[in-house]
C-alpha cells in the first residue's frame, strides 16, 4: 500500500510505463515509502464510457482523469505533495491540462486493511 487507480483514456504500453514510473516516484517522494509498496491499476475509460455535465463522449483532451489513492492516512502536507507530484506528469502524459485531473485520497486505518488475510493492525512491527 499505497494502491493507485487511474481512470483515464487508454494509453500505448510505452506511455503507460512512463505513467507508472512518474506516479510511483511521486507517491514515494510524497509519502516516504519505497517503490515496492506502490501498485497502480490502469482502468481504461473509452470516450463513449464517460460523461461530464450530462454529455457522453467528447474530445479525449477534454476527458477528465480520476485518480484514487488508497493508503494509510497521511497528513495534509503529504497529501498536498502527492497531489502535486502526480498531477503535472499525468496531465502531460495524457495530453490534457491539470484542470482535467482529480486526485482523491481514500485513507484507511490499519484495522480497515488486510493483506494475506491478516489485518494490518495485527501485523508485528518491523
Amino acid at each position: 500500500m499505497p494502491y493507485v487507480e487511474i481512470l483515464a483514456p487508454p494509453l500505448p504500453a510505452a506511455r503507460r510505463q512512463q505513467v507508472a514510473t512518474a506516479v510511483t516516484e511521486g507517491i514515494c517522494r510524497a509519502f516516504s515509502v519505497g517503490p515496492e509498496t506502490v501498485t497502480l491499476y490502469f482502468l481504461d475509460i473509452a470516450p463513449g464510457a464517460y460523461a461530464h455535465a450530462g454529455v457522453v463522449g467528447g474530445l479525449p483532451e477534454e476527458q477528465r482523469i480520476f485518480v484514487k489513492v488508497h493508503a494509510y492516512r497521511r497528513g495534509i502536507a503529504e497529501r498536498r505533495n502527492a497531489a502535486a507530484a502526480v498531477t503535472a506528469p499525468l496531465a502531460s502524459l495524457y495530453g490534457t491540462t491539470p484542470k482535467a485531473l482529480a486526485v482523491y485520497f481514500l485513507d484507511r486505518a490499519t484495522d480497515e486493511v488486510a493483506h494475506a488475510g491478516r489485518l494490518a493492525a495485527d501485523a508485528e512491527p518491523g
